[in-house]
């Protein structure tokens, strides 16, 4: 255990957030995950952790501590306003290497004293602090600097640019590689991957899976949660409950236990009401008051099985009809440049009715200004698209979740229907979450994701067939997400968006375009079998859009081509031997450089064992590589057979 709250409660203002929290970091290494509705307390606790917020004083003889193993280093990721806005990203991210300095300055003063001084005692505190350097990451700190700053996307001229030239979003990732960086003990996260694209998120799942220390992470990214948790904590009516496993087993164990408890508790409740019954009837018998009493007995000693809570599932609903259908043919683009003063892509594009499309890629290839384009706010550069017979777009942009107005929610939303009754625009803003007194807040004090929900609310009233959506799910928590997914699959028009929510694109897409830096590639299939074929178990081939002048109801297969498993399995064998020969040779250069390490001669030579470490860590990356690279090949050789 290197951290613990026992029997902890966190108040506001009077009013209880959190109650009997029992929360535990087991290891040093465990990696966690907190999940629940927004608003149920999941950041409160990341600041209880930090000390930000402090546990209710009782007046009872509760138990109520929060422990911890030696003086754990915290990391929280926050908004943060730097010091000095005048130095470069280089200096600033650069601060936190200055404990590394500071120690290698030490170990090149112990090696030179060690030239005249050659003591057992001086020997070993060199050794001691040269295991603690390696421990920090000193001998690589400077490659995973380059490393990390390049994957969150900055360039070497960003390197030179004073913190003052960076927008809000760029100085948050600024502040989220320092504290990748730092390395603390207990790392904490609230969000970690808002505004990142696909490939980014990917890397730091990598990153995070492989992070030396503890991690505390809040998340409504559920596949980002499987890749790299094994315990999670739920807050839910303002409870907390661990279960061992990633999102997905959580997701099992809880379903598990309710269905248990609420068995349990239903045939307990019918025994309650057998014996009760038996006592009625037979009370008063003389020859059965002896019974009755045993029975009324058992009764009071059973250990009650309290009723489980009701999941709290409250979320958006509505029935979401087009108001008329389209054609088959919904969407045709031929060749069509977008961008602003500099064509960014050209997309071709041939999008049947019924058709989910999502969109993936990086930030700033052009994906939202495509849609912009399809909804006429963007003039496009070139090329041609037509949208098909009676189709009625209904589009939403991430701009929405930032819409400001003094109106309240429900004039806001009756001046857009005039012709509906009071009791209609209530029915329809209940059923997007906005009731009671809420329909009486204005707009501006409505929060980020309540904004999305009456946007929403606004474009499925209009009754459109073909929905064109910018990240939608910004701004909401799982079970949002699940509704709207659900929504999406069920709908029957024709969706294209564009999201960075993988676990989404998953559950509600049918095709895909990527955004790439080597075009826009369009894939007939979903977003499971593109990350299957994409992790290399099979190439990955996108579709090519066809010329107007081809465009045929159905596309037939290419006639001719057939799979041949024999030949497959032969290819697959030789890459493998190749591999294992290198493999071979690296780990016999590995072993050749820990040798050399131990060599009596650089014991005290410290640029030397530097050089050697540097060395053997680039040679163990390179092994890792090759073995990742044989697994794969050795799996699908094993699918074949």
């Amino acid at each position: 255990m290197i951290y613990q709250i026992h029997n902890g409660a966190v108040m506001y203002g009077g009013d209880t957030i959190l109650s009997g929290v029992n929360f535990e970091i087991k290891n040093n290494k465990e990696k966690i995950a907190v999940v629940g509705r927004n608003g149920c307390g999941k950041t409160t606790l990341l600041k209880l952790i930090t000390g930000e917020v402090d546990l209710v004083k009782r007046d009872s003889d509760e138990d109520i501590y929060i422990a911890k193993t030696g003086n754990p280093q915290i990391g929280y990721l926050k908004q943060m306003a730097f010091s000095d806005d005048t130095v470069s990203l280089e200096t600033e991210v650069k601060k936190v290497f200055e404990p590394i300095r500071a120690m290698q300055r030490t170990m090149d003063d112990m090696v030179a004293r060690m030239q005249t001084d050659h003591s057992e005692k001086l020997l070993e505190q060199y050794t001691r602090l040269q295991e603690q350097f390696n421990y920090i990451g000193g001998y690589y700190y400077e490659k995973e600097y380059e490393m990390v700053l390049k994957k969150f996307g900055f360039t070497d001229e960003d390197k030179k640019k004073p913190l003052s030239d960076f927008s809000g979003g760029q100085r948050t990732k600024i502040a989220f590689v320092k504290l990748l960086l730092e390395k603390p003990d207990i790392l904490l996260l609230d969000e970690p991957t808002n505004h990142l694209d696909i490939e980014t998120v990917e890397w730091l799942e990598g990153y995070l899976r492989d992070y030396p220390r503890a991690i505390v992470l809040v998340s409504h990214d559920r596949m980002f949660l499987d890749n790299i948790v094994e315990t999670v904590y739920e807050i839910e009516y303002g409870k907390i409950t661990r279960y061992s496993g990633n999102y997905t087993k959580f997701v099992e164990l809880k379903k598990e236990a309710y269905e248990k408890q609420k068995k349990d508790y239903e045939a307990q409740q019918k025994e309650i009401k057998r014996l009760r019954d038996w006592v009625e009837q037979w009370k008063n018998t003389p020859t059965k008051v002896a019974a009755a009493r045993s029975k009324l007995k058992a009764i009071e000693h059973m250990e009650i099985v309290e009723a489980p809570d009701r999941y709290d599932t409250k979320s958006f609903n509505a029935s979401f009809v087009p108001l008329r259908e389209t054609g088959k043919d919904v969407l045709y683009i031929k060749d069509l440049g977008i961008g602003y003063d500099r064509l960014l892509e050209t997309v071709s594009l041939d999008m049947k009715k019924g058709e989910k499309i999502g969109i993936i890629g990086g930030n700033g290839i052009g994906k939202s200004t495509f849609l912009k384009t399809l909804v006429g706010t963007v003039e496009p550069l070139s090329g041609e698209f037509k949208y098909g017979v009676n189709v009625d777009v209904g589009y939403f942009d991430q701009q929405m979740a930032q819409y400001t107005s003094d109106k309240t929610v429900i004039d806001d939303y009756w001046d857009m229907f005039p012709n509906l009754t009071e009791t209609e625009v209530r029915s329809d803003l209940g059923a997007f979450l906005l009731r009671g007194d809420d329909v009486f807040k204005t707009v501006n004090m409505l929060s980020g994701g309540e904004r999305v929900r009456l946007a929403l609310c606004k474009i499925f009233k209009t009754g459109p067939n073909f929905l064109i959506l910018d990240e939608p799910t910004n701004h909401m928590d799982i079970v949002g997400k699940e509704t709207l997914e659900s929504m999406l699959k069920d709908f029957k028009g024709s969706v294209i968006f564009v999201s960075h929510d993988r676990y989404f694109v998953k559950k509600v897409a049918t095709r895909l375009l990527e955004f790439t830096a080597d075009g826009v590639k369009t894939y007939n299939f979903g977003y499971e079998e593109y990350e299957e074929k994409k992790s290399g178990k099979t190439p990955v081939t996108p579709a090519i859009a066809p010329k107007v002048e081809e465009r045929k109801e159905e596309q037939k297969p290419a006639s001719g081509s057939y799979y041949n498993p024999g030949k497959e399995r032969s290819k697959l064998q030789k890459k493998m031997e190749k591999l294992e020969e290198q493999i071979a040779a690296v780990e016999d250069e590995i072993a050749s450089k820990k040798d050399e390490l131990l060599n009596p001669e650089y014991a005290s030579a410290y640029s030397k064992l530097s050089e050697i470490q540097a060395s053997i860590d680039a040679k163990e990356e390179e092994l890792l590589n090759l073995m990742t690279e044989w697994g794969d090949l050795d799996k699908a050789l094993s699918e074949i057979e």
